[in-house]
């Protein structure tokens, strides 16, 4: 049993192909980073099948996909040896707290998270009122501006690089996967994205409401119509997490028709070894 890293996404897709393919939602964070990241991994058990991925980005925070308790801990005992030590980790609860626990460095939880899977759409009724819109480049600004509030909302500390929540707008929008709900009027007042569709399924994020315009079911509608986007682009899965600590958007992509896959855990270190 062990862990093998590459920084090529060829060789990680060849290495872990069955795994990606068999578990896409689980995997969704690993999927949707490998052609980015730092460095990629795959745990192999001693019969040769992959149980176990990860992908590294910066500042040096893996996020786990399907990995086991065993490949967890092993992945620990790694820590630091051919790079520095991890910053954070997230992924799947027991995973993460297996690895955590392991490195014998103190941390401490910085968000809990549920992943959702996306059943039979049920759009908001009634509908609020407005339309949805495919945000073009004249919108990044505002699109980059809410990003970052919307890292502030869910306890991620905002980049001091400006150009960081720029970038990240500029590549949805330009693949017409960033939407903006107007409202009569033509203001924009929420916006939604949804990540490329890769091995069948694609994940809705950066779901932002100023606190100015909540209360009127723009978050609702602007998520129907960015997984409804995500449907007709072939997506045989669309998924979404939400923070635990935010009852109201749990219960509310219930309504539109999400149910809970797992639960996820992300932690940082706040030390060395104890």
């Amino acid at each position: 049993m062990t862990w093998h890293f590459t920084e090529d996404p060829a060789v990680f897709r060849a290495g872990a192909a069955a795994l990606l393919a068999a578990e896409p939602a689980r995997n969704t964070a690993v999927l949707t980073l490998m052609d980015t990241a730092d460095r990629l991994g795959w745990w192999t058990e001693p019969d040769g099948r992959v149980t176990g991925v990860l992908a590294v980005s910066p500042p040096r925070v893996p996020a786990l996909g399907v990995v086991t308790v065993e490949a967890a801990r092993a992945l620990a005992a790694l820590d630091g040896e051919e790079e520095e030590e991890a910053t954070a980790v997230r992924g799947e609860t027991a995973a993460v707290e297996a690895f955590a626990e392991a490195t014998g460095r103190p941390w401490e939880p910085t968000v809990r998270m549920r992943l959702f899977r996306l059943g039979t759409l049920t759009p908001p009724d009634p509908a609020p009122a407005g339309r949805a819109r495919v945000a073009g480049p004249a919108d990044v600004p505002l699109a980059a501006a809410w990003a970052r509030e919307f890292s502030r909302d869910i306890g991620e500390d905002p980049t001091d690089d400006p150009d960081a929540f720029t970038e990240l707008v500029t590549d949805r929008i330009s693949g017409g996967r960033l939407l903006l709900w107007e409202d009569p009027e033509g203001r924009p007042v929420s916006t939604a994205s949804v990540s490329r569709t890769i091995e069948g399924q694609a994940r809705v994020s950066l779901v932002y409401t100023p606190p100015t315009a909540r209360g009127h079911g723009y978050a609702a509608g602007v998520t129907t119509a960015v997984s409804r986007r995500a449907l007709e682009a072939g997506a045989e899965q669309v998924l979404l997490f939400t923070d635990l600590a935010n009852p109201t958007s749990n219960a509310l992509y219930q309504r539109l028709g999400y149910r809970p896959v797992t639960d996820h855990l992300g932690v940082k270190f706040t030390g060395t070894v104890r």
